[in-house]
This record gives structure tokens, C-alpha cells and sequence, in this order.
């Protein structure tokens, strides 16, 4: 019985071999209509894909500087053998790297991108970053097509609300133009943050070569220049105040100043007691004042040393460059990925309808 039933088993996998090779038969007995549907399916994907304008991509990886509490020995040896970085977990700041793509999602952050300087590689084109997203961005046929299409109908009631509040330039309250254009900066630019490594990596697009190197760059100084002032923040604050402190005691100390010289030199020759303790106490008051100068001097160059002291440092692993080859779209990848669709979309068609 039981070879019965391998024999049986058997015939079955040769049965379902004969089917499957009589759908390959009854596929190639279809010949024609596949010499119909492939040539018409490449001719459409290439025109689609041609009029898709092409982009070109840059990126800069950084290694930015930690203040970490307890980063090495051995506790941290072994939880890096595990996959743990104890350097992120146990750094004084609130903002670690691990947070920095999530700066990508604030407005006011994304907003000041707009203002970057940009221009063409052939020099066509020298304008901000906003105006190039909104005037200088090629486009395919329909793409004219479709915004000539939405300039008839009628707007939000919202962004005439925003409009007329005059709130207009704050980057917490746009119109739903303002707000494309962000979510447009956000596609093109993309924040990356190693969690084992700490290496810091900033990817940019753009439809032009140096434009794309360019906003790499100018993305890579405005993330340090936001690290730096918050990092920074409290020290300068100190900084101030203790320059505050620093001219008072100064302004203090030259009057006091003043007043024993005028009064020393007006009494030179004077020997009575009361005028000799008059001016002892000038002196002594000259002197506090001096003393609380020296002071604040001090605590003022402290101050400067905190915050160079608090200023982070940046090593440059890789700079971006200028793309010599355009990145997207991948044109003979599409073209040969909707003929393999074809292919088996018609092969479908015909094995269920035979």
C-alpha cells in the first residue's frame, strides 16, 4: 500500500509538471498577442519615463562631538558588545544625535532652509532655495497641465483666514502653498543618524548637480550652527551677564578713581587728619571697587572659556561632491520592470480567460 501511494504521489508531481508545461504551451500559442502588448508597454514606459526629470544626489557624513558622562571602561566595552552606545544614552544634553532627523519635522527649522543661496552649474540660475522650488523645478507636460487645471479652482477658506491674520511669516501657521513647499524641502533633503557609530549623514537632491552639493553643504552648517546654539544657549547667557557685571564694576571703579585723583590732587599740600582720612577712604573705596573689577574680569573670561569650552567640534568623513551622473529616475530599471508587469499581467489575462 504504502508504494501505491508514492507511485500515486509521483504520477501527481509529473501530472502537475505536464500542466505546468502546457500552460507554457498554451502561453507561446499566444505569441501574437504578447508581439502586440510588450512593444506598445515599452513605447508608453519610455515616453513616461523621458518626460520624468532627472535628479542628482549628494551627501556629507559628520562625527559629531559628545558630551558623554560615562561613555567608556567596562561597562561601556560590553554594552557596545551587545549593540548598546552608552555614549548616547548617558550624554548631558537633551537634544543627542539620535534626535537630530527629528528636527526635520519642525517647521521653523525646515523654514530657514529656504533662504540658502543656491545656483546652477551652468549659471542660470543664482536665487534662494524657496524661489528655486517654486520657479525653477522642471516638470513633465501634465504636471503643467494639472497646476494650469487648479489655478480655476477656488481656494481654502483656511488660507485666506492666514492671509488676512497677517501671521502670514510665522512658520507654525501656512497656507497650504507654503506648507507643499516644506513638505517639498523635507522630500529633498533626508537626515540619517548611525545609532551604533554616531556618524551623522545628510543625503540631498536636486534636479541640478551643484545645487544638490550646495544645499549639502549649506544643510551641514545649519545643523552645526543649531547644535552649536543650543549647546551654547545657557553659557552665553552667563557670557552676558558677566560682561554686564564686568562694565558696571568698571564704570564704578573709574569714578571712584576719579574722585581720589581730583580729591588727592586738590589737598596735596594739606596735613590736617580729616583731610588725610577723607582721602584714605577714597583709597579704600578705589580699591574695592578695583578689587570687585578684578572680579567680574575673572568670571567674564570663565565665561568665554565655557562657552568655547561648550562649543561642539565636527570631523568631516566625507564632504559632498559634485554628482557627475544623475541618481534617478532609473530609466532602463522602470522601462524593463513594466515590461516584466506586462508580461505577467497578459500571461494572466490568458490563462485565466483559455
Amino acid at each position: 500500500m504504502e508504494e501505491k501511494k508514492k507511485n500515486e504521489h509521483s504520477e501527481n508531481i509529473e501530472q502537475k509538471g505536464i500542466d505546468l508545461q502546457h500552460i507554457v504551451e498554451k502561453l507561446w500559442k499566444q505569441k501574437m498577442l504578447f508581439a502586440k502588448v510588450l512593444p506598445v508597454v515599452f513605447v508608453v514606459s519610455c515616453l513616461y519615463i523621458i518626460c520624468i526629470p532627472r535628479t542628482y544626489s549628494s551627501d556629507i557624513k559628520l562625527a559629531p562631538e559628545m558630551d558623554n558622562a560615562m561613555g567608556g571602561g567596562t561597562l561601556g566595552d560590553i554594552a557596545s558588545s551587545l549593540g548598546f552606545n552608552l555614549s548616547d544614552m548617558q550624554t548631558s544634553d537633551a537634544i543627542t544625535p539620535l534626535l537630530y532627523p527629528d528636527l526635520m519635522d519642525d517647521n521653523k527649522f525646515v523654514s530657514d532652509m529656504l533662504d540658502f543661496q543656491v545656483g546652477s552649474l551652468d549659471g542660470t540660475i543664482k536665487c534662494s532655495y524657496g524661489d528655486y522650488l517654486k520657479k525653477h523645478q522642471k516638470k513633465p507636460w501634465w504636471g503643467d497641465f494639472t497646476d494650469w487645471v487648479k489655478s480655476f479652482l477656488p481656494k481654502g477658506e483656511d488660507d485666506d483666514a492666514v492671509k488676512a491674520s497677517g501671521l502670514k511669516k510665522s512658520p507654525y501657521l501656512l497656507t497650504k502653498d507654503e506648507d507643499k513647499l516644506l513638505e517639498a524641502v523635507r522630500g529633498n533633503i533626508t537626515l540619517r543618524v548611525d545609532k551604533k557609530t554616531g556618524i551623522i549623514t545628510i543625503a540631498t537632491k536636486a534636479q541640478d548637480a551643484l545645487i544638490s552639493k550646495t544645499l549639502a553643504d549649506s544643510v551641514c552648517s545649519h545643523l552645526q550652527g543649531f547644535i552649536t546654539e543650543y549647546r551654547t544657549h545657557k553659557a552665553c547667557i552667563d557670557m552676558e551677564h558677566y560682561k554686564q557685571l564686568m562694565d558696571e564694576a568698571k564704570a564704578n571703579y573709574e569714578k571712584a578713581r576719579q574722585r581720589y585723583a581730583s580729591y588727592s590732587d586738590a589737598n596735596m599740600d594739606v596735613v590736617l587728619e580729616s583731610f588725610r582720612a577723607k582721602r584714605d577712604d577714597l583709597e579704600n573705596d578705589m580699591q574695592l571697587k578695583y578689587n570687585t573689577y578684578t572680579t567680574m574680569t575673572a568670571q567674564y573670561q570663565a565665561a568665554q572659556a565655557k562657552v568655547q569650552e561648550r562649543t561642539p567640534a565636527f570631523t568631516m568623513i566625507k564632504g559632498a561632491t559634485v554628482p557627475i551622473k544623475p541618481t534617478g529616475p532609473k530609466r532602463m530599471f522602470f522601462v524593463a520592470g513594466m515590461l516584466v508587469f506586462a508580461t505577467l499581467l497578459t500571461s494572466l489575462y490568458i490563462y485565466i480567460k483559455k
